[in-house]
């Protein structure tokens, strides 16, 4: 499953691509275009524009271009290959297989050389200028003071560390090795927490990141 770590790995892949201009945008999968978005619409955004930087919010890819932004999800078992290349082989719910049946999303560009997001599972998606501000604050950046006012609630601790609006990029198994190392009940309450505990999480959370 790619969390956050991954995630990131996928942004540095692409990095490959920044100063590449979109000559080609295939979209075979409907299902894969998410918001309404159709191919017509994507392939006409897209092509003829340069990629200026490959960004990450959370589990979210965010490529910028001269014109919109693609964000790209992964779901349960996507990956990314850029030119031909992957920097995850394996993931927990993933395949063993390749199959370029699985692609679900690919952009070529200028003097050859293509990005593609390859998911079994179909569970993620594209989109067009995503709204980002839908997504809490990164986990990689969390301080211990933006922890402890996240966790003034009253649902199980897990939960809170898991709602994508207010804590972006902690999906079950890192939230699991986060809580396990910290020695903390999933199920918790996050208000209960001591201000030791709250220090002893934000430490634990971000060795994890590492």
């Amino acid at each position: 499953m790619p969390e956050m770590i991954e995630v990131e790995m996928y942004r540095r892949l692409a990095e490959q691509v920044v100063g590449r201009t979109v000559r080609r945008v295939d979209a075979p999968d409907a299902w894969f275009l998410k918001r309404g978005l159709e191919a017509p619409e994507l392939t006409a955004t897209l092509l003829g524009r340069t990629v200026v930087a490959a960004r990450r919010r959370g589990k979210l890819l965010l490529l910028d271009t001269d014109g919109a932004t693609l964000g790209l999800r992964f779901g349960m078992t996507g990956r990314l290959l850029v030119d031909g290349g992957m920097v995850v082989e394996k993931l927990v719910y993933g395949s063993t297989r390749e199959e370029t049946a699985w692609d679900r999303f690919a952009l070529g560009f200028d003097g050859g050389g293509e990005l593609r997001l390859r998911d079994p599972r179909r569970l993620g998606g594209v989109e067009l200028d995503p709204d980002e501000d839908r997504l809490g604050i990164d986990a990689a950046s969390l301080t211990r003071a933006e922890l402890a006012a996240l966790l003034g609630s009253a649902a199980p601790l897990k939960a809170r560390l898991m709602d994508q609006a207010r804590l972006a990029g902690l999906g079950n198994l890192l939230t699991d090795e986060a809580l396990g190392r910290a020695g903390l009940d999933p199920a918790r309450p996050a208000s209960s927490l001591e201000p030791a505990e709250v220090r002893r999480l934000h430490r634990h959370i971000a060795a994890t990141l590492e």
